[in-house]
């Protein structure tokens, strides 16, 4: 007998236990969306250059094993998509092309968040190390010739 009503009692409980109402649930935050090649998480990422604001949406290569990987094999690379490789501690960096058929823009980004030099229209598959200037907080690829196209140089600000 207490076998049986020990489980009913539970489950009266649980029903009459408040729940919060529509108004009082706060609105759930946007998840965090999935890129479907790489399985990244995707966030936002701006660059201000005078008075525009360029916005994309990056792949956050956050582990050491995803800023090895980072963009080899890739054979596209929308006009608004691109990759952040977080430099943590901060750090002189140097990417290659190697294994990577698209040509990207390599923006290298200064530990005050402004771009300390850009490598443009990297050749493909090269095994050439191209350096920032200086420490990095972090590293931007956007698809090669972007950066001109948007007018984005160095100096500007990039936040993500």
């Amino acid at each position: 007998m207490k076998i049986i009503v020990a489980p009913l009692l539970l489950g009266l409980l649980a029903a009459c236990s408040p729940q919060p109402s529509a108004e009082a649930t706060p609105s759930a935050a946007p998840t965090a969306s999935v890129h479907p090649v790489s399985g990244l998480q995707v966030i936002p990422l701006t660059v201000t250059s005078g008075a525009s604001v360029h916005r994309f949406d990056v792949e956050l290569a956050a582990s050491p094993e995803a800023q090895q990987r980072g963009l080899m094999f890739r054979t596209e690379l929308g006009d608004q998509e691109g990759m952040i490789f977080p430099s943590d501690p901060p750090q002189v960096r140097g990417f290659w092309m190697k294994n990577t058929p698209l040509p990207l823009d390599i923006i290298y980004i200064g530990e005050d968040g402004r771009i300390l030099n850009i490598h443009a229209m990297t050749t493909p598959y090269s095994l050439d190390s191209l350096y920032s200037t200086g420490i990095t907080s972090g590293v931007l690829e956007l698809r090669g010739g972007r950066a001109e196209e948007l007018g984005i140089e160095q100096g500007d600000l990039v936040e993500w």
